[in-house]
């Protein structure tokens, strides 16, 4: 477990008095520690918005658009500082990079994001990601730093995602609610079950709940990566989990590892509408890996290019697959229905015989 990518969240660097330099300062140490020992490190971090509004003389978090982009944009600058106090006491170098989701949705882009990502890691540095909040209106609506924390991990072949977060793990039900609630130690396979218990509110600063680290690991899994959630909290605790220990909730990963470029597919891309097949197509992508043909195709939603990202749905509504399309919409509606060797006839030329090539096809479960 060489690369680790390690998440902490707003509840732990934040107090009433804005940000929490003491915890931030101990988690830096640990941190630090393992980087030491030879593991390379990237910290997905939040908190800007949160340590923005003491500045601003905020007293609650804001809720509308620019004060959360003015929060962050104050809070951003004094977020790095501590963190460079933090690891500047064990002489460690650390880079900030501001990400939107933008980065992953274009293929040179992500490459780009990558490739600085992991020279910072040939240079020894410990690179510290966050959402660039102070910018982005839909990474702040809808975003939050659990799915950006998988997306990087998939980004750079983290061997383990480590959620930080307030609470000791997952519980098989609300353990404020209920004192009988026991923590779930090792969960082999994200079940709708599993789902289920995870659902719940946020907390108050940051934007994330138990059931977004639970969405965020498994979509991290399917890279074939390790997941725990483990209590930033505790001192130590990230120590004990390195060296081996079972703490918090681990999250095993998948038996079979997605490549990096079809996890780009399935998680990375925006879907720019939907294609609807036919039990037989359904049953050809999923039990025996083809094409995406032409007559398998019952509907098509949306408006989208060549090229562009589409969900696989069945005669349900049921997304089962995501991938890249041939043609673009118009054109699959001729051509929806007809066999291959009619393409050309509906449309006057075939760019090809696959509406989406298997090698561009993912499955959204395993």
């Amino acid at each position: 477990m060489k690369r680790l990518v390690i998440k902490i969240g707003s509840n732990l660097l934040t107090s009433g008095n804005g940000l929490d330099e003491t915890r931030i300062a101990a988690l830096s140490t640990d941190i630090s520690e393992a980087h030491s020992r030879g593991k390379e490190v990237i910290v997905v971090s939040s908190g800007a918005i949160a340590a923005g509004m003491k500045s601003l003389g905020l007293k609650r978090r804001p809720s509308d658009i620019r004060h959360k982009q003015a929060a962050a944009s104050v809070g951003q600058s004094a977020l790095m500082w501590a963190y460079e106090k933090g690891f500047g006491r064990h002489d460690k170098k650390v880079a900030q990079i501001l990400l939107t989701r933008d980065a992953f949705h274009d293929r040179r882009r992500y490459i780009n994001a990558k490739n600085t990502i992991t020279t910072l890691l040939d240079y020894g540095v410990i690179p510290i990601i966050n959402e660039n909040d102070s910018v982005a209106v839909e990474e702040i609506k809808f975003g939050d730093n659990d799915q950006l924390a998988s997306l990087v991990a998939g980004m750079v072949s983290a061997d383990r995602l480590i959620i930080l977060s307030d609470v000791d793990g997952l519980y098989d039900r609300d353990p404020l609610k209920h004192s009988s609630a026991r923590l779930i130690p090792v969960v082999e396979e994200i079940t709708p079950e599993i789902e289920r218990i995870a659902g719940g509110a946020g907390s108050l600063v940051g934007t994330g709940g138990m059931y977004s680290k639970v969405l965020a690991a498994k979509r991290a899994v399917r890279y074939g990566i390790i997941v725990n959630i483990i209590n930033g909290k505790v001192p130590g605790l990230l120590r004990s989990l390195l060296e081996g220990r079972a703490v918090g909730t681990e999250f095993r990963s998948a038996r079979k590892k997605m490549p990096a470029r079809k996890g780009w597919i399935a998680f990375g891309l925006r879907a720019r509408g939907s294609i609807a097949v036919d039990a037989g197509a359904r049953e050809a992508i999923v039990a025996r890996g083809k094409s995406l043909l032409p007559s398998g195709i019952v509907s098509v939603e949306g408006n989208f290019s060549p090229g562009d990202a589409v969900y696989c749905t069945d005669d349900s509504g049921v997304r089962f697959a995501k991938g890249l399309t041939n043609y673009s919409s118009e054109e699959v509606r001729r051509i929806m229905g007809k066999r291959t060797s009619e393409i050309e006839r509906h449309l006057g030329y075939r760019y090809s015989d696959e509406v989406i090539h298997r090698d561009n096809l993912v499955l959204l479960q395993d």
